[in-house]
This record gives C-alpha cells, structure tokens and sequence, in this order.
C-alpha cells in the first residue's frame, strides 16, 4: 500500500504535492519523494528514507520550480526497505525527455515482465519496486515498438496483472492510469472550477489515492477514476479520458475497513459512514447478550473508532476512550517487519489510571492478522483490572493473503488460517470474540458485488500460479 499524488500546470507545483503528500501519510510511512518537471522541460527528482515532513522540507522545496510535479509515499509490500525502491522513479530515455512515473499496488506478475525486459531487450533496473517495472515497460513501447505515449501506456496496461494506480509525467504532459479492476483507491480533482461548458481545463487538475488530500490545499473532488481509465492532461485543454480498459471491479475491502482515512469518499462510499455501519452490524450480533452500567465500548485508536461509535449507537452502551494513542508512533500495521510492529505496540498505547476497574469492556478493533497486537494490548487491559474484555472485529477473518498492495503475511502467519475462534478467543484471553460476516457487507455497501474480499473468502481474481511472481523477486 502506498499512496500518490499529481499537480499540473500550477506554479512551484513542488509544494502542492508535498501537502497532498502530507494528508495521505497514512498511506505509508517508509519512504517518500517528489519529482517535478521545469518550464525547460527537464524532470529532477528527490526522494528519502522517513515522513514527508522530514525528507521533503522547505530547504528541498526551495530547489524545484516547475508547474508539474507528482510524488509518493511508501509502505513496502515488495522489494527492499531502502531509498532504491522509493518512488518516484525518473526513467532516462536515450532518445528525448525523460519520464518520471509512481504507482500504488503491487504487479503480480512483475519477475516475468522483468526478465523478459532485461533478457531480451537488455533493460537495466535500479530497483526491486512495481512502479519501475511500470515506467520502463512504457519505455519499452515507446522505443522498442514506437508508439506514441497514450498507446504506449496503455499496451503496457494490457500486460500488467494486479493492482496499480499511477501517475506519469512525459514531456509537457501528465497522464493519470489505474488497472482495470480499480483496485486502490485513485480521485481527481481541481484547484479551478469547470468552464462554461462544465469541462475541466488540465490546467490546476489534482490527482490522489485519496479525497481527503484535496482540502489541504483547496481543490474540489471532480471524480474517481474508472477502473482501467487512462487520462491525458495537456495544458490549456480539456481532461481528457484516453481510453477505458474495464474489467470486473475488484475495490479492495480494506480500504473502507482500515487504510482510507475517515474523511476519505472511497468508491463511492464515505469511509466513516461505511465504520459505522460495520458497528452497528456487529451490535446486531449481541442482541442477546445482557449488557448493564459496568459495560463500555471502546475502540483500538485511531482506525476502529467509527466501528466503535457504531457498535456504541446499536448496542446502546456508552462509547468511552479508556485506551490513550501516542500520535507520534505511526501505523504499526504498515511496519516492514514484527519486531518493529511489536516495539511500536509498547509504545503506541496506554490505559487510562483506574479507568478499567471492574469494567466489562467491548473491545473493537479492524481486524485480526497475526493477533500478536491484539493480545498485548487484553493484557494491558487485563493489569488495568478489566473484569471482562470482549473482542468485536470489523472485517471477516482474515484466511489469505493479499497481493495487490497489501502486505498480509503468509497464510502460516495468519491466526484466523491457523486457529478456531474459540482457540484466537483463549490465545487473546478474551472472553468472547465476534467478526462481521462477507455476507454483511451486502446491507453496509451500496455495491457489494464491486469489492474484493480474497483475503476473506480465497476468491482472487487471479489463479494461484500466477502469485509466485511476489515472493520470487531478485534481492
């Protein structure tokens, strides 16, 4: 998972991508850059270990002036955890302008693409990372079969298998192109409102993982983009869609469930809204049980805390804040290994003094992965003298692992795969535990037959074989 941003034709664009940025550093926390185009027409890129705020300052800032630029973050799912493998990449062309392109989502078919690109037509790659592999299969269109960039981009579309939403800059040009089954979440937006004929000009276009960046620096959401859409902003005309390449909408179901940030309009649906739904659904389950002055809901801060609400309003217990975050720890979902997934839990959370005492607490979180967070943090709820914890999951058990830009460990590491509920129930020492069911998802989403739930159900849109592409690339 990963997230994108893009600015055209907009002077010292270079500080409109680095607030997009900013506003989805959820998205990952790794790694992050920039790469701007000049009004020369030349493209230069900078791009480092660590977040936005910290790598991309105004010092870096004050280097850039151009009216095109495009950025990312990063949260590793394959390749490396080094400066090599963040994005963007700026892609040199023997022959004219060079192009600068990032990607969010994972191509699961890359070794194969990669092989064939330097076996055969002796390509040279600098990193391990899917947005590479992406810029340099258009160079290969582009030089190696001369055509022209729109049809260049989208036979390298047609190649690609798995899950991609980028972002290109080529001469004076910037093109925006998602895989045919949508699966991350990509939006357009405009810093300029549409002209008399209710078209938008390229001119001030604004492209995202995310909605929720555009506040930030005051752009409108235009629109998402088709699955399989590609776009041309060129400037002083129209966005224009170039072609639509759509296959079966896979949306990924996590997104809604854990990544998109609240304030996010994902596929449609307000992610917030979605949460809350996805409480109250769960509520539904513990109609039955008896409930009395010592019972309190309570999230796992900061991305169960809609599902909470939710779960609060439709089981009529009071929703309280006994679990206290430090917001300078980040995600420990998107950590590139356990150990540092585990060392950001102990420093992550702490209770409340005495608030726990006696409570019978309604514990809610997102998911269940490994279980490993999960459980110490019953534990720290267990020392603060809670008489009862009751677990409450937002998402299905999560069974398999995803390979379309989600870093889901292998199915041996995951504890829904491995372990009954009564078994995960006694490993997290809870008393109870409750998921929400595939099938809820048809009375939460207004178009449930649009999502992925592969993680949930082993449906994946492609066949098995074809996932030996992750796990084998060169080190």
């Amino acid at each position: 998972m990963c997230g994108i941003a893009g600015v055209f034709n907009v002077p010292q664009s270079q500080n409109f991508v680095a607030e997009l940025l900013f506003s989805i550093q959820h998205r990952g926390q790794e790694s992050c850059g920039i790469a701007v185009r000049n009004v020369q027409g030349n493209i230069f890129g900078y791009k480092g270990m660590g977040l936005v705020k910290n790598v991309i300052t105004e010092s870096v800032l004050s280097r850039f002036d151009g009216p095109v630029a495009i950025g990312h973050v990063r949260y590793p799912t394959a390749g490396k955890s080094d400066e090599m493998n963040s994005q963007p990449h700026v892609i040199e062309l023997p022959e004219g302008p060079h192009l600068a392109i990032c990607s969010n989502g994972d191509i699961i078919n890359y070794y194969e693409l990669r092989t064939w690109l330097e076996t055969e037509y002796h390509f040279t790659f600098k990193s391990d990372n899917d947005g590479e592999l992406i810029g340099r299969l258009i160079a290969f269109y582009l030089l190696h079969k001369k055509k022209p960039i729109e049809q260049a981009i989208a036979e390298a579309q047609k190649q690609l298998k798995g899950a991609f939403s980028a972002v290109l800059i080529y001469r004076d040009m910037m093109f925006g192109f998602r895989d045919p089954h949508g699966y991350r979440p990509y939006v357009i937006g405009s810093l300029n409102p549409p002209d008399e004929k209710g078209e938008y000009i390229s001119d001030g276009i604004v492209l995202a993982s995310e909605s929720c960046a555009f506040g930030i620096v005051g752009a409108k959401l235009v629109r998402e983009m088709q699955p399989g859409e590609i776009i041309r902003l060129e400037k002083g005309k129209p966005l224009t869609t170039v072609s639509v390449n759509a296959g079966k909408k896979q949306h990924c179901i996590f997104e809604l469930i854990y990544f998109s940030r609240p304030d996010t309009v994902v596929f449609g649906e307000k992610v917030y809204d979605v949460r809350k739904k996805i409480g109250m659904q769960l509520a539904e389950y513990d109609k039955s049980m008896k409930l009395d002055e010592n019972c309190v809901v309570m999230a796992v801060p900061d991305s169960s805390n809609f599902v909470a609400l939710g779960y609060a309003k439709g089981s009529g217990v009071d929703f309280d804040m006994g679990l206290l975050r430090n917001h300078y720890v980040g995600r420990t979902f998107t950590k590139p290994d356990q150990k540092q997934r585990d060392e950001g839990v102990r420093h992550k959370f702490n209770p409340l003094p005495e608030f726990f005492e006696g409570k019978r607490v309604f514990l809610i979180d997102d998911s269940i992965v490994r279980g490993t967070t999960l459980r110490k943090i019953v534990r720290m709820l267990r020392n603060a003298g809670a008489k009862e914890v009751h677990i409450r999951i937002g998402s299905p058990r999560v069974i398999g692992s995803c390979y379309y830009g989600i870093d889901t460990p292998s199915k041996e590491e995951l504890i829904a795969a491995q372990k009954s509920d009564a078994e995960i129930c006694k490993y997290l020492n809870a008393d109870t535990l409750k998921y929400t069911e595939v099938a809820d998802f048809a009375k939460i989403l207004h178009r449930s037959k649009d999502f992925c739930y592969a993680c949930f159900n082993l449906k994946y849109q492609y066949k098995p074989e074809d996932f030996h592409s992750k796990t084998n690339r060169p080190e």
